[in-house]
């Protein structure tokens, strides 16, 4: 199975009609796609009665990727309000109960930031990560190469295999050591995840610059570019049960168009967007 969603739901405007209120947008969503990637968990840990109304707000066979919290993956920045890690990790892992308790928990995405490099350090916070994970489903995305240099390809990807992370595979621009290759190699029979940042090579590595969070992920792929893709899913799918593939393209409003259009490709039905009213003034 391939499964074809977004990063977010409420920054998706054509999918939505104007009189479409925030808290209703999930519902209008599930209409047009069976996955859908939770961003906002990465910036907070969100409370369970979140996590119930949007099980309650999808369809039964509706899926969620969370992704982890940012003091999860060495992301924050500034004092931490857990005490400890392993009280975070206690309550982020409480916090989606609901979700998984629902069956609709994909996969918890660990991305790692373009400076968690291959170490042996890092290594070793990988373990201890997926013990304090506990039986959940994760899925672990690098943004550092060296974790794919030619005489660490095969010993990361075991790695994986035999600590039980599900392998995030990106499409993104080749523009040095903060990007990873794109390796088409599952690392779990039954899920591999595969995220499409756009290959916007000018933007990526603009971190640094006010406007770079509407920059870097500023791309549409062309038909060609899906249709390489098409190639790459069906392959996957030989592989390991199910694909999940997330648009994160979202910079300027081409994730949703581009889902569709791989839907398309793949003969899977789509619906119309909402129509759009244009402004008088």
């Amino acid at each position: 199975m391939i499964r074809i969603g977004l990063a977010g739901w409420g920054d998706h405007d054509e999918l939505y009609e104007r009189s479409v209120g925030a808290r209703d947008k999930l519902k209008v969503y599930s209409r047009y796609f069976s996955v859908v990637e939770v961003d906002s968990s990465f910036y907070a840990i969100q409370s369970e009665s979140t996590y119930e109304r949007w099980v309650n707000d999808t369809p039964s066979d509706f899926s969620f990727v969370i992704k982890a919290y940012q003091g999860m993956t060495g992301h924050l920045r500034g004092p931490s309000r857990f005490s400890d890690s392993k009280t975070m990790f206690e309550a982020f892992c409480s916090s989606i109960r609901p979700v998984q308790e629902s069956g609709k928990l994909k996969a918890v995405l660990f991305q790692y930031p373009p400076w968690f490099d291959c170490t042996r350090m890092n290594v070793e916070q990988l373990r201890e990560t997926r013990k304090r994970m506990d039986d959940l489903p994760v899925a672990l995305e690098f943004r550092h190469q060296s974790w794919f240099y030619d005489d660490m390809k095969e010993k990361t990807l075991s790695f994986m295999e035999r600590e039980g992370w599900i392998h995030s595979i990106c499409d993104e621009p080749q523009a040095g050591v903060g990007s990873v290759p794109t390796v088409l190699h599952p690392t779990d029979p039954n899920l591999t995840i595969v995220r499409m940042h756009g290959r916007n090579a000018e933007g990526w590595n603009q971190g640094g610059s006010p406007n770079w969070r509407k920059v870097r992920y500023l791309y549409r792929y062309n038909e060609a570019e899906l249709l390489e893709w098409k190639g790459h899913l069906e392959r996957l799918q030989q592989q390991t049960a199910e694909v999940c593939v997330i648009f994160n393209n979202n910079s300027g409003g081409d994730a949703a168009h581009n889902a569709a259009q791989l839907m398309r490709l793949l003969d899977q039905p789509t619906k119309p967007f909402a129509p759009q009213q244009l402004d008088l003034f």
